[in-house]
């Protein structure tokens, strides 16, 4: 989850949902027999979803907005109205407003809220809240069109969606433009592309195809992880993908997580009997349930880079940030209930020696509590929230409270970055979980010799690695600290005179443990230097006849001209000690 603008939605409700009634109003102006859908506020503007009676074309929003500004301008009256259901339905029916009825099949209220604009210029089935007139709708520019099912339901008619942006001010909005031009240069679908990094096909969409410079990526913040775990006293295991339909009924996934799960049938079965792992957990609890545990074993601190299929709509996917397919850095820390609170101060201390190495802050930590869909006893969940609030308060650090948003086996800390673009991002989570090793039948024996139930506390440090690689890439604009670099150092020969050393280079550096290329192509110096800079190649080295003389390089780190002639040696040492450093550009 990302924030792209720092205001608060709710602050700007009104004014954004207000802009939405004036653009389904000038909808209706433009097309009279336009069938209306929803129209709400969202973060920086607002949509409106119409079945209109042809696609919309780019240049018909110039002339809504046009239309929207005159409704505008006539400072028209927005005001509710308490309407008798029965009325309410007979008007709505009488304009022909099949989606509007739909709604109200769903409204047990009586009467209902309309909101009137003008002299019943248009009416709207609609809760507000709404701007006195038409005329504080603030600066508002329509941005682009979309398909989206009525109701997000596939099997409902596609509407064709209205999005605009709205600001107070008109400052408001061009600063927004110009941020959001600035976030197109960095998106990371782009810079994947543009750095031959990974790439997506409809033979399997919603997935990602990773190149070869993109699994160099993956590769090292895998090895980074284990690294960091194997120093904090975790094991590594790794568990099947494929597990049987009781296990994840025992879990309770079938219940809570069963719209995102990818159900199987062996051909020898009548039903599905096996389900593709949504998340790592049943196998993690699997593996401590094989082997009796004395409380001397515990904490049990067991670590996954486990593969996850979770199915999302065609609308939820994006780039690397939601793929159906993506790598957990999972792990289930099984403890007695007195290590409970230095078992969680670890993971907060883990999280943040983490994410300071990627350059990322946090922003901010959240407690998310019991979700409507959850398992386990009321008193198992009161004493792990409130487990996890003395320990937040222990460690002196604030918080935020998400009501409903923990995880359906327990409650969660969810850590929140910011990049170098003022976003946030949530990435690591911790759990606490009474209710699994219930449901596992999980235990321990204590000092007396007998058999108590241990606590589980599952938490990830990337979330998916995917995701996480694309808020490194847009973090960075691509050019990536050394030591994750895709292609650290890249040599171009002057002339065909020059590979001989262009290549002994090469091999001095990879001896010392420095990915290099060289880029021997038939392109003049100038285009190679060009595409190295398009591929984010952190350092350029060219070679010519004086630097074939000298034993020397010339040196162009990215975005930068030439910083002059360095001795093969000096430069090896200084790029070994970036990437034993782990060194990033600071924001």
């Amino acid at each position: 989850m990302n924030t792209v603008h720092k205001e608060k939605n709710e602050d700007l409700e009104p004014m954004r949902h207000s802009a939405s009634h004036v653009l389904a109003q000038a909808v209706l102006k433009m097309f009279p027999q336009a069938k209306l859908g929803i129209g709400p506020a969202i973060d920086n503007g607002f949509y409106y979803d119409f079945e209109l009676p042809r696609p919309l074309r780019e240049d018909d929003l110039a002339e809504i907005e046009k239309e929207m500004k005159r409704i505008q301008k006539k400072n028209l009256p927005l005001h509710r109205e308490m309407m008798p259901r029965d009325e309410a339905i007979t008007m709505f029916k009488d304009s022909g407003q099949t989606y509007k009825l739909d709604l109200l099949e769903d409204i047990p209220d009586d009467p209902v809220s309309v909101y009137v604009t003008g002299d019943d210029d248009f009416s709207d089935l609609c809760r507000g809240p709404h701007m006195e007139h038409t005329g504080q709708t603030g600066s508002f520019k329509l941005d682009r069109i979309a398909g989206a099912y009525w109701r997000g339901d596939e099997n409902k008619p596609m509407l064709q969606r209205i999005y605009g942006l709205s600001f107070p001010t008109q400052q408001e909005l061009d600063e927004y433009l110009a941020y959001r031009e600035k976030l197109k240069l960095i998106d990371h679908r782009k810079l994947g592309k543009d750095m031959d990094l990974f790439s997506f096909h409809e033979e399997s969409p919603g997935n990602v195809f990773w190149h070869p410079k993109g699994m160099r990526i993956m590769t090292k913040l895998m090895s980074y992880w284990r690294e960091l775990h194997l120093r904090n006293g975790y094991v590594e295991v790794r568990t099947p993908v494929l597990l049987t339909t009781d296990t994840w009924k025992r879990s309770g996934h079938l219940t809570t997580f069963r719209e995102k799960m990818y159900m199987v049938q062996t051909i020898d079965a009548d039903a599905f009997n096996y389900a593709v792992k949504p998340m790592n957990c049943d196998g993690g609890m699997l593996i401590y349930k094989s082997t009796q545990h004395s409380y001397r074993d515990l904490p049990l601190r067991m670590g996954e880079m486990g593969v996850v299929h979770r199915y999302e709509s065609s609308g939820e996917t994006h780039g690397l940030f939601r793929v159906r397919e993506f790598t957990q850095d999972d792990a289930h820390i099984f403890c007695t209930e007195a290590q409970i609170k230095d078992e969680l101060k670890g993971v907060i201390n883990l999280c943040l020696e983490f994410y300071k190495t990627f350059g990322l802050s946090v922003h901010h930590i959240e407690l998310s509590t019991r979700p409507e869909k959850s398992v386990g006893s009321d008193e198992a969940w009161e004493k792990a929230e409130d487990i996890m609030r003395q320990v937040l308060t222990e460690v002196k650090i604030e918080y935020q409270i998400n009501e409903g948003d923990g995880a359906f086996y327990g409650p969660k800390f969810d850590f929140h970055l910011e990049d170098s673009v003022g976003r946030t991002w949530q990435c690591g989570t911790i759990q606490l979980d009474f209710a699994q090793p219930e449901n596992f039948e999980l235990e321990y024996i204590d000092e007396k010799g007998e058999k108590q139930r241990p606590i589980m506390i599952h938490r990830v440090l990337y979330g998916s690695i995917e995701r996480f690689v694309g808020i490194l890439l847009e973090n960075y604009g691509g050019i990536l600290p050394l030591w994750i670099s895709p292609e650290p150092v890249r040599i171009i020969p002057i002339a065909d005179r020059h590979t001989v050393y262009a290549r002994d280079v090469e091999t001095r550096l990879k001896k010392a443990g420095v990915a290099v290329t060289v880029d021997t192509r038939g392109e003049t110096m100038q285009a190679r230097i060009r595409d190295a800079e398009l591929q984010k190649v952190p350092y350029v080295l060219v070679v010519g006849d004086k630097e074939q003389e000298n034993d020397t390089i010339s040196v162009r780190p990215h975005g930068k001209k030439d910083t002059g002639m360095v001795g093969v040696p000096d430069f090896i040492k200084m790029v070994k000690k970036e990437i034993k450093s782990k060194a990033y550009a600071k924001k």
